[in-house]
């Protein structure tokens, strides 16, 4: 006998939820591929990824195939145990990265922590306490736990907590100089993004990493490579680094990692991995089956060169196609960005208002993103069909001209 659900609308929001968020008025319900539907059947074009989440769009076939799979299995056994999925999906990762071991936790946040927390305690161990400073970027982004909020450059989403974690300190991003001015022997790591993206969509310098990479050899800090964003085949190598060959000790990984299933990781090498210990640090749900089995199926299908060459393929179709609207509307400033993680920054007339086309494009069936006030941002599937991309760049073309009419 099933009980009858009572029906749910977009006003039970502002009823039940805490209001941390103000989401958009519909309420999606379904997804296939890069299309998803709401409600009422309204048919809209994806290109927010769940904010670079959906890295194979949605109810694809491999990830629920793996999922289902998985569900008839097992689906928690605590790091009491170990299980077959955590243990392929690390390898398959050490075998793609410059890793030699993983660490499996839930959000991106948490790898994060994780990464921070590992680069002080190898501080610890190796030099005292006394070297525990962290150098991270201005309008950087980590995530949403103190320590997080306290590393990421975004004063907005650090104050009001009480006291600061201390010891950190933040420099304009892909300023050298600025770099060589913090870091000292107190540093014990410097973190970076290699793609801004919370910050504006702001890929790195070569030149730029390559200097936070001999500086931290320098003076013994270990870099941090934050990848939740810009990793798992968004910039078109699996994980940005590669694209500049610049190796970092550590790195963060989620979002697409689990394309759509929580899950994030710590990746790093044997010689720091064993400065966590037994004990050390831990997470209920890190490992779990059910999460690793779909963040291996996510692996499986992305880490080829096909998907690969298709991301930058697509990236170029993006690139031209929001160039000619940028200069017709005179609405954007440049298209930039790695991948399929780009932004578009807007034009002196139009700053500060990115909701505004975000607005524009849900009311012409089109998902996008913002990165800020100034940025508007598309991190749509990497296998969106290019038919689409067509359309819901027609989409996008259309809401523009109607805002830039009004």
């Amino acid at each position: 006998m099933s009980v009858e659900q009572a029906p749910v609308q977009r006003a039970d929001f502002d009823q039940v939820m805490v209001p941390n968020y103000a989401p958009a008025a519909f309420i999606p319900v379904r997804g296939a591929g890069s299309r998803v539907w709401d409600q009422a059947g309204r048919e809209l074009i994806d290109f927010s990824g769940g904010i670079a989440v959906n890295v194979l769009g949605h109810a694809h076939p491999a990830l629920v195939g793996a999922l289902t799979e998985q569900a008839n299995k097992l689906w928690h056994v605590s790091n009491v145990f170990t299980n077959e999925p955590t243990l392929r999906l690390a390898k398959k990762l050490v075998d793609a990265t410059f890793a030699d071991r993983v660490f499996f936790c839930n959000s991106g946040a948490e790898a994060n922590e994780a990464a921070f927390k590992l680069a002080r305690r190898v501080a610890h161990d190796k030099f005292g306490p006394e070297k525990y400073e962290i150098v991270s970027a201005i309008n950087s982004f980590h995530g949403r736990t103190l320590f997080t909020v306290s590393v990421g450059g975004q004063p907005k989403y650090s104050d009001g907590f009480g006291p600061k974690i201390t010891g950190i300190r933040h420099v304009p991003y892909n300023d050298l100089e600025a770099l060589k001015e913090a870091v000292s022997d107190k540093t014990c790591a410097v973190v970076l993004e290699p793609v801004q993206g919370e910050g504006g969509v702001v890929p790195a310098d070569l030149a730029y990493l390559q200097g936070a990479r001999a500086l931290c050899d320098q003076f013994n800090a270990l870099l941090v490579f934050d990848e939740v964003q810009s990793g798992m085949g968004r910039s078109g190598e699996l994980y940005s680094y590669m694209n500049y060959g610049v190796t970092p000790d550590i790195l963060s990984s989620a979002k697409s990692l689990g394309g759509g299933f929580p899950i994030g990781a710590m990746l790093t090498t044997d010689a720091l991995a064993k400065h966590f210990a037994v004990g050390v640090h831990g997470t209920t749900y890190g490992g779990n089956p059910l999460a690793c089995a779909v963040a291996e199926a996510v692996l499986d299908v992305i880490n080829t060169p096909e998907v690969r060459a298709g991301v930058k393929a697509r990236h170029q179709r993006f690139k031209t196609r929001l160039e000619q609207i940028g200069q017709r509307y005179g609405v954007f400033t440049e298209v930039r960005g790695l991948g399929l993680l780009i932004g578009c920054p807007l034009t002196d007339a139009w700053k500060g208002r990115a909701k505004d086309f975000f607005n524009a494009a849900e009311q012409h069936d089109l998902m996008i993103l913002q990165a800020g006030p100034d940025v508007v941002r598309f991190a749509p599937s990497l296998v969106i069909d290019e038919a689409d991309i067509d359309e819901g760049l027609d989409r996008f073309e259309r809401a523009v001209a109607h805002l830039t009419q009004a």
